[in-house]
């Protein structure tokens, strides 16, 4: 066999266990997003809401990504602005849904908040963990790897706004999260078009 052969091989290789690896995660994040929703809504609680509809972005983010393995350089790139905008607009309706729920909603269950962060974030970990198996520079998986780090930092601010819940007796610390998990949605955007965009100017000066 030849070295181009041998070259080909393990590329194949490379990008079935890519594919692997992402389905994995769209799946736990489905999973936590359709878990989270019903939480979110029996708990009447914004940020767990949130942090579900943070895990459909992030499945949806994965298939993006399992779509662009192995195409080319400017696939990829499309790609993953759409993964950017789309955590933009998930920030927008979040947004929306914190107002809405400020102008009238009772107390969210602070231990229901607790209890599915907890869960949560132990899942994090898990596709954190599956993530750094892949060590390139491929922008769409910079892009999950992103998500996924918001998602744990949004899951342990849960936890303590679920304590603080409990102690108030108040929906006030459930929307201010939700503000924060906003912010933090807006910025994971903004990383991943900033990547996305060095990526796009890397591909045309290689072509150049």
């Amino acid at each position: 066999m030849s070295g181009s052969d041998d070259d080909d091989v393990e590329l194949d290789a490379s990008r079935s266990e890519d594919r692997h690896i992402l389905w994995l995660v769209l799946l736990i994040n489905l999973g936590q997003c359709l878990i989270g929703v019903l939480v979110g809504l029996w708990a009447s609680s914004t940020a767990v809401i949130g942090a579900a509809l943070d895990n459909l972005a992030d499945a949806s983010v994965y298939g993006v990504s399992l779509y662009a393995i192995g195409r080319a350089p400017a696939i990829k790139v499309r790609a993953a602005r759409l993964s950017g905008w789309l955590l933009i607009l998930l920030a927008v309706m979040l947004l929306v849904e914190v107002l809405r729920r400020f102008f009238g909603g009772e107390a969210p269950v602070g231990p229901a908040m607790m209890a599915m962060a907890a869960v949560n974030a132990a899942l994090n970990i898990v596709c954190l963990r599956l993530l750094k198996r892949h060590r390139g520079e491929d922008v769409n998986f910079k892009a999950s790897a992103i998500f996924t780090n918001n998602d744990s930092i949004v899951n342990l601010a849960i936890v303590l706004s679920g304590a603080l819940v409990i102690w108030l007796g108040s929906n006030l610390p459930d929307l201010i999260l939700g503000l924060v998990v906003s912010a933090i949605a807006v910025n994971g955007g903004r990383e991943i078009l900033t990547e996305a965009r060095e990526a796009g100017e890397k591909a045309e000066s290689g072509a150049a």
